[in-house]
C-alpha cells in the first residue's frame, strides 16, 4: 500500500498574526522630506538638460497665441467686398486713372493771416463758424456727423474732412439751404435724388459702430469750430471713384481725395464770391423730409448740379441788366418801377398821393429854432 501523503490545507486569514515593531517617531517625516528634496532634483536636471545638451533647438514656452504677431484681426463689415452698405465708401477699390498726390508742402488752411491756395489750384473757402441757439449747434453737429459717418466712415482723415468741407461750401452758397441740416437731407424726400445717399437708401436704420461715430464727430466738431480743409477748395459735389454719374463731365474737376472725386461749378456759380451766404441758425431736425409723391424720372431744379448752374449763372445777368451806373458811382434800376395799382376804395381816397409825404413835418409850419432838434450842435472834436 502506498504511503499515505499529509495534504497541507491553505490557512484562512484569521489564522495569521504578527507582530509589528514601531519606528522612532521623525525618522517617516525626515525621510520624506529628503525623497521631495530628490525629486525636485530630478526634476530641475530634466528640464536644464535640454538646454545644456542642444540650445540651439530649445525654445521658449508660450501660452496659447499669446504674443504672436501673425494673429490676423478681423476686417470691420464695410472693409469686405459684398457687405459694405449704400453710401459707404469703397476705399479699397482701385482707381481707373491715376490721380495727382497731394502737395505735402502746401498751405491748407488759414495761417498767419496768409490766403491759403490748394493743391489742386484755385481758391479756398472761408472759415465758417456755427453760431445760433444751442439746439442749432447740436442739431448742426449731429447731422454733419451722419455726413461723414455714412459718406466717408472707413476714409482717412483727409477723406473724412473733404466731405465735411462739401456741406459746409454748400451752406455758404446761396443755391442751397442755409443750415447744415438743410444741406444733409436736402432731396431726402425723393426716391431717388436725394444729395447723400445715405438719407434716402435706408442706410440710417443701421445702429453706427461708436468708435467710427466718434472719429467723425470729432471732424464735424472742428468744421464747425471754423476748420477749413483747403484741399478740395470750393467743390460742392463729389462721388465715389467706384461710379460715374451724368454730371461729371460738365462740372470742374478738382481732383481726388481717398475714395471720392470732388468738383466745382464752373462759370459765375463757381467763384468766390458767389459764396456769401452767412450763417444764421434756424437748423431742422436732424431727420429725413418726409417722402414726396414728385415722381422719381422727373428732374428737380433744385437739386440737378447743372440746372443750378445754369440757373444761377442767367440770374446773375438778369441782375446786372437791371440796374445801371449812376453818375454818384451807385446803380440805379435800368427801368422805372410800375406805378402801383390801387384798390377802387383807395383810388377814391386820393390814390398815390396818400403814400407822397405831403404831410411831413417840415410843411406843418414848424418854428425855425425847433427844426434842427436831435442834431449835433457842433462836430465833436471840431
Amino acid at each position: 500500500m502506498f504511503a499515505t501523503m499529509p495534504v497541507h490545507a491553505e490557512l484562512r486569514p484569521r489564522d495569521f498574526a504578527a507582530r509589528l515593531g514601531r519606528r522612532a517617531p521623525g525618522i517617516g517625516a525626515r525621510q520624506r522630506r529628503q525623497h521631495v528634496g530628490k525629486r525636485a532634483a530630478v526634476l530641475l536636471a530634466a528640464v536644464a538638460f535640454p538646454a545644456i545638451a542642444a540650445p540651439g533647438e530649445w525654445t521658449n514656452f508660450a501660452i496659447g497665441n499669446a504674443g504672436r504677431a501673425e494673429v490676423q484681426l478681423e476686417p470691420m463689415p464695410f472693409e469686405r467686398t459684398g457687405d459694405s452698405f449704400p453710401g459707404s465708401a469703397f476705399y479699397y477699390l482701385a482707381p481707373d486713372e491715376p490721380t495727382r498726390p497731394l502737395d505735402t508742402g502746401a498751405q491748407w488752411d488759414y495761417e498767419n493771416g496768409q490766403t491759403p491756395v490748394d493743391p489742386f489750384g484755385g481758391p479756398t473757402a472761408r472759415s465758417m463758424r456755427v453760431t445760433g441757439s444751442e439746439m442749432d449747434r447740436q442739431r448742426a453737429l449731429t447731422c454733419l456727423t451722419q455726413a461723414i459717418y455714412y459718406e466717408a466712415a472707413s476714409e482717412p482723415d483727409a477723406g473724412q474732412r473733404a466731405v465735411a468741407q462739401v456741406v459746409l461750401n454748400r451752406v455758404a452758397h446761396p443755391s442751397y439751404p442755409n443750415t447744415v441740416c438743410g444741406v444733409v437731407f436736402q432731396g431726402s424726400e425723393r426716391t431717388t435724388g436725394c444729395q447723400f445717399s445715405f438719407t434716402c437708401d435706408g442706410a440710417l436704420n443701421r445702429v453706427p459702430h461708436r468708435m467710427f461715430w466718434l472719429r467723425a464727430e470729432s471732424v464735424a466738431r472742428a468744421a464747425l469750430s471754423g476748420y477749413v480743409y483747403a484741399p478740395v477748395g470750393l467743390a460742392t459735389h463729389y462721388h465715389t471713384i467706384a461710379v460715374n454719374p451724368y454730371w461729371a463731365p460738365k462740372l470742374h474737376y478738382l481732383g481726388t481725395i481717398g475714395a471720392h472725386r470732388f468738383y466745382k461749378f464752373n462759370g459765375p456759380a463757381g467763384t468766390p464770391g458767389a459764396f456769401r451766404t452767412a450763417y444764421v441758425g434756424g437748423e431742422p431736425l436732424p431727420a429725413p423730409n418726409p417722402r414726396s409723391s414728385i415722381p422719381a424720372s422727373k428732374a428737380d431744379p433744385a437739386v440737378d448740379p447743372l440746372l443750378i448752374q445754369k440757373a444761377y449763372e442767367q440770374g446773375l445777368k438778369n441782375a446786372q441788366t437791371s440796374v445801371v451806373p449812376t453818375a454818384q458811382g451807385g446803380l440805379a434800376p435800368a427801368r422805372p418801377a410800375p406805378a402801383p395799382s390801387y384798390a377802387p376804395e383807395v383810388q377814391a381816397r386820393g390814390g398815390d398821393r396818400l403814400y407822397r409825404g405831403e404831410k411831413l413835418p417840415d410843411s406843418q409850419g414848424i418854428r425855425p429854432e425847433y427844426q434842427n432838434s436831435g442834431q449835433w450842435i457842433a462836430q465833436p472834436g471840431t
